[in-house]
């Protein structure tokens, strides 16, 4: 489904996978975390998923700052993360190919034996996404891979504002951007009463607040700037993170916040609204994290109640 029609809606959610049948479309995808000594490592990971899901595969990669922070891996070293993503790309992409391959970089290092001929394993390079919340990797996604993956707590705006940096990023390397996609993680839930509806996206927005707030604060104010807020609206939500986990953060997120967020919640109506804004924005591709109680439930209803408004 193209742009013109809507954007493509993959539904995420815990508990979810446990109903999809493996005749129906099946998009797995994970954060590979990209450090010293893992670019052949993720090449591998990408192998064995490509060859459990064949042309379904689709291959997003992005540098986790959580994980980094934990293992104590980036700090204060001269190799920036746009280097770190194009030599993981490209490690990659020759190793996929299935010839020998040896590389050379300023942070990784590989050498690959050929595939034998008689392997049965993929041979095609996927659809390759960088995933990029600042300026650097936006650009980076667009010179060089499939298109840009944004993160949580995406709104309309800064979909706007990230399709200007992936198109920059293409210009300059000569291509089409027109050709590449614009995924969004978005939260969502979705029930027949509005404010029913929206229970779930509430607490799953309280998460991904309060990690803005504690984990994340540079790389969040555009982020943040784009959907209205402020570190100072979104202490309470973090420190009722702090103190009593995600149902009290969710009580913190009030009307106005949810608002802002720009979630995919309510009615199917009301969904259907907001999707039509963020295809107005130009995303291509919407990750729709639902949360929530009955998760089956609620994917069940937004592919009965609002997906065929996009098949139209």
């Amino acid at each position: 489904m193209g742009i013109d029609q809507g954007p493509r809606v993959f539904l995420a959610g815990p508990g979810l996978e446990e109903h999809t049948r493996t005749d129906e479309r099946l998009i797995q995808y994970r954060r590979l975390a990209v450090k010293h000594g893992t670019g052949a490592r993720n090449r591998r990971d990408g192998q064995s998923l490509q060859d459990l899901a064949g042309d379904r595969f689709l291959l997003g990669l992005g540098a986790s700052k959580i994980f980094m922070k934990e293992i104590g891996e980036g700090e204060g070293e001269k190799v920036g993360p746009a280097t770190v993503m194009r030599e993981s790309i490209e490690i990659i992409k020759g190793v996929l190919k299935g010839d020998a391959f040896e590389y050379q970089g300023k942070v990784f290092a590989a050498a690959v034996p050929a595939l034998k001929r008689e392997a049965h394993a993929h041979r095609g390079i996927p659809p390759i996404y960088v995933a990029g919340t600042g300026p650097v990797l936006q650009k980076l996604a667009g010179s060089i891979s499939d298109g840009l993956l944004t993160a949580s707590i995406t709104t309309p705006a800064f979909v706007r504002y990230s399709r200007k940096n992936m198109e920059e990023g293409a210009r300059k390397a000569s291509r089409d951007a027109s050709q590449l996609a614009l995924g969004s993680v978005i939260v969502g839930s979705i029930g027949c009463d509005s404010a029913k509806g929206k229970e779930g996206a509430r607490e799953q927005a309280a998460m991904y607040l309060a990690n803005k707030v504690q984990n994340i604060k540079g790389s969040a104010d555009v982020l943040l700037e784009c959907a209205g807020l402020t570190f100072q609206e979104l202490q309470p939500v973090a420190s009722a993170m702090e103190k009593g986990g995600r149902k009290a953060a969710a009580k913190a997120v009030t009307d106005e916040i949810l608002r802002k967020v720009c979630a995919i919640a309510g009615t199917p109506d009301e969904c259907i609204q907001r999707i039509e804004e963020y295809r107005a924005a130009g995303c291509t591709h919407i990750m729709l994290e639902i949360w929530g109680d009955d998760r089956v439930g609620q994917a069940k209803l937004f592919g009965e109640a609002v997906l065929p408004h996009f098949k139209k």
